[in-house]
C-alpha cells in the first residue's frame, strides 16, 4: 500500500531513513536469500551458474556487465532486479530526476526545500517506475543519455544559457535512484561511452558548458554480445574498468531445461491446446533442433542460436497441426513428425550461416538440423541401429539380428509409403499400418502405448531409420514424405529416374 505521508516534515517524524539504490538491493537480496526466495522469477537454467554470480555482485554493490550471446535472458535478468528495490520511496513533488528530500541534487529541489522546508510536498514513487533502459545504437547522443541545453525553456523562462534551470535532463539523470540498463553496449560510439566515465566513478556530469555536480544514485547494468564485442564494436577500456562485475551467460545446458523455458515463454492459446495434443517426444525434438544448431558446422557459432528459435518453432508446430485439423474438420489431433515442415521458417530466420551453410542454403540447413535432431533423439526411444552392425574384431564379426529387418525388407521388396501432411488422422494411421513389422517394433518397446501414441512412434521410427540410411526418405512438393528402399533410391538418383514431383531433402 502506498504510504500516506505528504510532506517532508511528516516524513522525518515517521522515522524514515533513506538508503542508496545499491543498499536497497543488497538489503532486500539478503532477506530473499534468508527466506529461500528467488528474486529472479522465470529465469531457468541459471540457478547454479549466473544467478549466484549476480547475487554476489549485488551484495558487493557492483555495477554489472552481462556478456553473452543473443537470447540468453540478459535483459530479462536486469529487469527482474526491480523486484529487489523497496516498493515505495519518497521523492520531492515535481522533481524531474526523483530527488530525495533528504539529499536533493537538482536546482529545482534544492530551491523548493530551501523555500518550504518541512512543508515541501512529497510524493511516493513505486519501484516499477524506477527502471530505465536504452538500446545502444550508433545514433545515440550525449544529449539522449546525459542531457542538453533547452533553448525553448530558456526563452519561456527568460533565462540565460548560463543558468542551470535551462538544462533538459537525459535518460540517465531521470533514472536517478533507480536501475538503468544499456543494452548492446559495444554498439555505443566510443565518444559516447567516454561520457559515462564520470557518472560511474566521480558522480558529476558535463552538459555543453556546464559542469554539474550530480551524485547520481544509480545501479548500472550493461549487456553485450561477444560477437559485437569483438567485431562490430568494443567497450572502451576505461569504461570496462569502471564496471566492477562481468558475468557470462550461457544457453540451456540440457534439453529438459530448454523445454521448460520454451513452454514458459511460448504464446500458445488455450483453444489451440484443446485442439492439438503435443507429446513429450515432439517437444524434445524441438529443443534438440536448437542443440544441433549450436554445434553445427553450417551455423555461425559466434553469433549463437537464440532461445527464441525453439519458442517460435514450438508455436509454429502447434499452429501447423491446428491448421491441418481445421482443414479436415477434426476437433482433436496430435502433432506429427511431418508437422515439422511448419517449423522450417522458425529455423531459417533464427540462424546465421557460415560460408558452407550459405552454399547449402538456409532451407537445406534447416532440414539437415531437423534430420540430425531426429537421429540424436531416435536412440533415446529405440535401439541404436548402428549397434547391430558387424564389428571388425573376430568376436564381433557376426552382426546381431536387428529388430528393424522386417521393415527394411518390406521396403526392399519394392514397396513405398507416401505420408501426406494434410491427411486426416485415420488415413495417416492406415498408411503406417501397411508397413510390415512397423507396428510390431513399436508395441515390443512400448506395449502400453495407446493408438495415437503408437501411430506417432511408428512415424518417428520411419524417419529415424531414414536418418540412419536404412530406408530412403524424400520430400514431396505437395507436402509430405515418401519412404522407400534405400538401394532403389540410390539407383534412381544415379540413373536420373527420380520423379519430377519429388525433391530429395
Amino acid at each position: 500500500m502506498q504510504p500516506t505521508i505528504k510532506t517532508f516534515g511528516e516524513l522525518k517524524q515517521s522515522g524514515y531513513r533513506p538508503k542508496t539504490v545499491k543498499e536497497e538491493v543488497r538489503h532486500n537480496l539478503i532477506n530473499a536469500i534468508q527466506q529461500k526466495q528467488n528474486p529472479f522469477n522465470g529465469i531457468l537454467g541459471y540457478e547454479d551458474t549466473v544467478i549466484p554470480d549476480v547475487e554476489r555482485a549485488l551484495l558487493s554493490r557492483h555495477n554489472i556487465l552481462f556478456l553473452g550471446l543473443r537470447g540468453q535472458a540478459k535483459t530479462r535478468m536486469a529487469r527482474e532486479m526491480v523486484n529487489l528495490l523497496d516498493e515505495w520511496i519518497p521523492v520531492v513533488e515535481g522533481s524531474e530526476i526523483n530527488d530525495s528530500p533528504f539529499a536533493p541534487i537538482s536546482i529545482y529541489a534544492r530551491n523548493l526545500l530551501e523555500e518550504m522546508g518541512d512543508l515541501t510536498p512529497v510524493r511516493w514513487l513505486h519501484r516499477s517506475e524506477r527502471y530505465g533502459e536504452k538500446l545502444a545504437t550508433p545514433d545515440v547522443s550525449v544529449a539522449d543519455l546525459i542531457g542538453d541545453v533547452d533553448p525553448i525553456k530558456a526563452a519561456n523562462m527568460r533565462l540565460s544559457f548560463a543558468d542551470e534551470r535551462v538544462l533538459h535532463y537525459g535518460i540517465i539523470p531521470r533514472s536517478h535512484r533507480g536501475i538503468f540498463v544499456i543494452n548492446e553496449l559495444p554498439d555505443l560510439q566510443a565518444r559516447i561511452q567516454v561520457s559515462l566515465f564520470n557518472i560511474l566513478q566521480e558522480g558529476d556530469i558535463q552538459i555543453r558548458g556546464f559542469k554539474l555536480r550530480l551524485p547520481l544514485d544509480i545501479l548500472f547494468v550493461f549487456t553485450a554480445n561477444p560477437e559485437d564485442y569483438t567485431n562490430r564494436g568494443s567497450i572502451v577500456t576505461p569504461l570496462k574498468d569502471r564496471i566492477e562485475s562481468q558475468i557470462v551467460t550461457h544457453y540451456p545446458k540440457t534439453v529438459n531445461v530448454s523445454q521448460a523455458i520454451t513452454e514458459q515463454e511460448a504464446d500458445v492459446l488455450d483453444e489451440q491446446l484443446q485442439r492439438v495434443e503435443v507429446p513429450d517426444m515432439v517437444k524434445m525434438l524441438v529443443e534438440q533442433i536448437a542443440m544441433e544448431a549450436r554445434k553445427s558446422e553450417y551455423v555461425d557459432q559466434k553469433s549463437g542460436v537464440s532461445a527464441r528459435l525453439t519458442i517460435s518453432a514450438y508455436e509454429n508446430l502447434i499452429s501447423t497441426a491446428e491448421h491441418r485439423a481445421i482443414k479436415q474438420g477434426s476437433k482433436r489431433t496430435m502433432v506429427r513428425i511431418s508437422d515439422f515442415i511448419g517449423v522450417i521458417p522458425s529455423i531459417t530466420g533464427k540462424i546465421e550461416l557460415v560460408y558452407e551453410g550459405e552454399q547449402e542454403g538456409p532451407t537445406n540447413v534447416a532440414y539437415r538440423l531437423l534430420g540430425q535432431g531426429i537421429r540424436t533423439l531416435f536412440t533415446e526411444y529405440f535401439p541404436d541401429p548402428q549397434s547391430f552392425k558387424k564389428g571388425r574384431t573376430p568376436e564381433k564379426a557376426k552382426a546381431k539380428p536387428t529388430p528393424y529387418q522386417t521393415i527394411i525388407d518390406w521396403f526392399g521388396s519394392g514397396n513405398e509409403l507416401m505420408l501426406m501432411h494434410d491427411e486426416n488422422d485415420e488415413a495417416y494411421r492406415n498408411h503406417l499400418y501397411k508397413v510390415e513389422g512397423l507396428y510390431g517394433v513399436v508395441k515390443h518397446y512400448y506395449p502400453k502405448a495407446d493408438d495415437a501414441q503408437a501411430t506417432l512412434l511408428m512415424e518417428f521410427l520411419l524417419h529415424g531409420l531414414a536418418e540412419f540410411s536404412l530406408i530412403s526418405k524424400k520430400g514431396v512438393e505437395s507436402g509430405g514424405y515418401s519412404f522407400g528402399d534405400i538401394l532403389g533410391s540410390m539407383l534412381n538418383i544415379n540413373f536420373g529416374n527420380s520423379s519430377e514431383d519429388e525433391e530429395d531433402f
